[in-house]
């Protein structure tokens, strides 16, 4: 398997934190924030159902940068096969 060796950056990973504090976040924003914390600093890669999301997320116009911020960190550590 090919391991994608990409990591959260701490700019990132500070916009996650804030996300999953914020109570008026949306359920979205924090399930992203959650993977891109979890990445942080770790060889994890983003799995299947996190990547649709991702995906979904950067099509939409409904969603905020932050939340396609989140999304574009996500999508770009998954798995290169994929």
């Amino acid at each position: 398997m090919t391991v994608n060796n990409k990591k959260t950056s701490k700019t990132v990973a500070s916009k996650a934190s804030k996300v999953l504090t914020d109570p008026n976040s949306s359920k979205t924003a924090k399930k992203l924030a959650g993977s891109a914390l979890a990445q942080k600093g770790t060889s994890k890669q983003t799995g299947a159902d996190m990547e649709d999301l991702a995906s979904k997320v950067l099509k939409s116009s409904k969603y905020s940068d932050d939340t396609k911020e989140l999304a574009g960190s996500v999508l770009s550590q998954s798995n290169k096969k994929r």
